[in-house]
């Protein structure tokens, strides 16, 4: 008798996906589909979970300090109950004696491998059986029968495997003894100041805490800022009758250069020192500026790289003030439906490979209506050939997965989408068609006048060729009437540095000579203030995770210290979602900033009074360098355990020996007082 093929996916609607790719015409049963030579199940998500303290021995029920830390030689599993009758299903396909070779068809990442892994396990699927691995980018058909063609043995994921084992045994130990502790150590002060009427223990664990701390920090920051008022000098000048503004600095031969005096270089800390300086100004009448130095060059300003999790969640939360769980699930779902290729991916570039046959994507946009215009210029021209070559594929920068791309396909289930998740999928392809435009261009003429011994600056800034941006405009922005270039993201406006430009002054500054003299019409003083830092918003709060408690804003920057982030691209939109759920932090679902409760900030008290390399945003992300380092091989999973279970007994017990209710008491006071 010839032996089946089991195909496992981590969803049904997947399942129906690789029924259909492999022409599957077999009898839906209870929990999976057959035919007379394959079979197709799947899992609704986690089958299998880690037990509770209690079911190794019912000493650890009730929480107490003596039974602290809790650090099991070997860890439980059992069935979830609500899925069990699935995962009865599930294991007796899986130990059938018809079914010959097992592909693992979860989610191509750690928690797909980790979900499989543990139905393995718990089912005891003998090792006899031939099992390989589906890893696939996107859910269209070719793509999936690719994954199947080229499946590994699922032993060549066995290092995932263990980074994935680890990562949830030290999310449990961590949760476990550290929430523990410190609910019997601190939760009877917090509960009591807090007028809690019933008992809620103190949560904690190894990414949400420290996220709690970066938005706790951020707040004492906005706290403690004290604007600095400053005041900056002005001119007016004239040529051929039109106005252009200078800014004076105090560069070298100034007279206040390296003065106390001064804010910065271009700014006093007093007005009376900036009317001083015009008052010497202008001691000789009339007052003229002498052309100095006239700098003209071309600024080209390359197509950004395209959307990892992050940066789209990062998008989205600008442009639609949607949180990254709302972005993550409608990716998801462009994901399901073909349309986008897979979205838990740290990734902004294309892989060679993926790279040689790009023309199928794009060809698939010529039917989208916001696509076809720009996919029919890329393919006339043929300007997708030489993108090999350029940043937007770098195959050093891809660990699991290449960026989110449109596929081309599945654009029949466009009009099932939400109006925003309409939106999103637009984003996605005009950041994915933009690469393959040229720059945007940029004329920039700096002028430096002098008065005197003193220097004035001006800089201009004209769009020349808009490039890319042509294919920026978003359907859903207001048009900007200046240049009838769509709005979207700051960065990508035609903006200049100071001087609007009209097409007048534009003529006027090419007529601009150095030695010429300029009459200036006027002095002006201009105040300002320093600004305190900004709040979070929940896509910056996504960037800065990605970036170990740094929102590094510049690209080049941030593609160096990947892979040193908080959490995964999977995980940091529930963690900010916990904190939200449990009361910890305050979602502005209008705005998306995001602030501290009183409940939260109290919790941070505790936890930088007892475990403060919780809230240490480098040392969290070194945990999740480390399971990188065990999925890589470099590292094993006993010296990664070790140094877990090191970590977790010396804090625990280190927590134990405190006493530090009194200092704590004063925190708790000097932070309720900002909150009604």
């Amino acid at each position: 008798m010839s032996k089946k093929a089991l195909y496992i996916s981590e969803k049904p609607s997947v399942a129906q996906e690789f029924a259909k790719a492999l022409k599957i015409n077999g009898k839906k049963r209870d929990g999976y589909i057959e035919s007379e030579e394959a079979i197709v199940t799947w899992c609704v998500g986690h089958l299998v979970t880690m037990s509770y303290p209690e079911v190794y021995d019912s000493v650890y029920k009730k929480w107490a300090l003596d039974t602290l830390p809790f650090l099991p030689d070997s860890f439980l599993y059992e069935v979830i109950p609500s899925v069990k009758k699935q995962f009865d299903t599930v294991s007796a396909l899986l130990t059938r004696e018809d079914v010959g070779v097992i592909y693992v068809c979860t989610d191509s990442g750690r928690e797909g491998e980790y979900i499989y892994r543990l139905v393995d396990q718990m089912a005891k699927v003998p090792d006899t059986k031939e099992k390989r691995r589906v890893w696939i980018d996107s859910q269209t058909e070719e793509e999936i029968l690719r994954g199947i063609k080229e499946a590994k043995l699922l032993s060549e994921y066995d290092n995932l495997s263990s980074s994935a084992y680890l990562r949830a045994k030290e999310d449990y130990l961590m949760g476990i003894n550290f929430s523990r502790v410190l609910s019997l150590k601190y939760g009877q002060t917090v509960n009591n100041y807090l007028q809690n009427k019933k008992w809620s223990s103190i949560s904690v664990g190894r990414v949400m805490t420290c996220v709690l701390g970066m938005v706790v920090r951020r707040e004492q920051e906005i706290r403690d800022f004290v604007k600095t008022p400053f005041y900056r000098v002005l001119s007016t000048m004239t040529f051929l009758e039109k106005k252009i503004e200078g800014e004076w600095r105090a560069v070298e031969g100034s007279s206040y250069f390296g003065s106390p005096l001064l804010y910065k270089e271009n700014g006093f800390k007093k007005k009376e020192s900036a009317k001083e300086l015009i008052s010497h100004l202008e001691e000789t009448k009339p007052v003229t500026a002498i052309v100095e130095a006239i700098e003209r060059k071309k600024e080209k300003k390359q197509p950004p790289l395209l959307f990892n999790l992050a940066e789209l969640q990062n998008v989205c939360s600008k442009l639609f003030k949607i949180s990254p769980d709302e972005t993550l699930k409608i990716t998801q779902e462009l994901y399901e439906k073909k349309l986008v290729t897979y979205p838990r991916t740290d990734a902004r570039v294309l892989s060679t490979a993926v790279s040689k046959e790009i023309y199928k994507n794009i060809r698939g946009l010529c039917n989208y209506q916001y696509g076809k215009e720009y996919a029919s210029v890329i393919l006339e021209n043929k300007s997708y050939q030489g993108i090999a070559k350029t940043k937007y594929v770098n195959d050093k920068q891809i660990t699991d997965h290449y960026a989110i791309i449109p596929t081309g396909q599945g654009l029949g289930a466009l009009n099932s989408l939400t109006p925003t998740a309409k939106k999103v999928y637009e984003a996605i392809v005009r950041r994915f068609l933009s690469i393959f435009y040229p720059p945007a261009v940029y004329q920039k003429t700096s002028l430096t006048t002098k008065v005197g011994i003193e220097k004035f600056f001006s800089s201009f800034r004209v769009m020349t060729e808009q490039g890319y941006l042509s294919v920026m405009g978003y359907s859903f922005s207001k048009k900007n009437s200046a240049n009838g270039i769509i709005q979207q993201e700051k960065e990508e406006r035609d903006t200049d540095d100071g001087n609007k430009l009209d097409e007048g002054l534009i003529r006027v500054i090419a007529g601009l000579k150095k030695g010429m003299e300029l009459p200036v019409e006027a002095f002006a003083i201009k105040e300002g203030e320093t600004s305190p830092p900004k709040r979070y918003n929940s896509g910056s709060m996504i960037l800065a995770m990605e970036n170990a408690g740094q929102l590094i804003e510049d690209e080049e920057l941030r593609a160096q210290i990947k892979g040193s982030g908080i959490g995964t691209s999977a995980t940091r939109a529930e963690i900010l979602n916990k904190l939200v759920r449990i009361e910890y932090l305050k979602l502005n679902k209008k705005t998306q900033i995001i602030t501290p409760t009183l409940q939260g900030e109290l919790i941070y008290h505790v936890v930088n009074l007892s475990i403060r390399s919780l809230l240490n945003p480098e040392l969290t992300a070194s945990w999740e360098k480390g399971l990188n380092y065990v999925a890589e091989g470099q590292i094993t999973e006993e010296e990664y355990m070790q140094k877990l279970n090191r970590f977790v007994s010396q804090w625990t017990q280190g927590v134990k020996g405190l006493a530090n209710q009194y200092e704590l008491r004063k925190l708790f006071d000097q932070s309720a007082t900002y909150y009604k």
